[in-house]
């Protein structure tokens, strides 16, 4: 199935902004975040097509998968 990745961030460095992703039936978030070797613990939010998910949550066929790093900031 292909989904749609889009990162922001720190995690675009050395990566992309946006791209399409072939993964298996029923690969979850968390899938795509081990792929792109997104370290967990500046992973701030996970959305499925601008909603808000779980890296356990399973993808489908088109969805659109963002990751967004935890702020900084004061």
């Amino acid at each position: 199935m292909q989904i749609t990745v889009s990162l922001h961030g720190i995690f675009r460095i050395d990566r992309f902004k946006k791209e399409i992703h072939e993964y298996p039936d029923g690969s979850s978030a968390q899938k795509v975040i081990d792929d792109l070797q997104i370290p967990v613990k500046l992973l701030g939010i996970i959305l499925i097509n601008g909603t808000h998910a779980k890296a356990e949550d399973i993808l489908q066929e088109g969805d659109t998968l963002m990751l967004l790093p935890l702020l900084e900031g004061g």
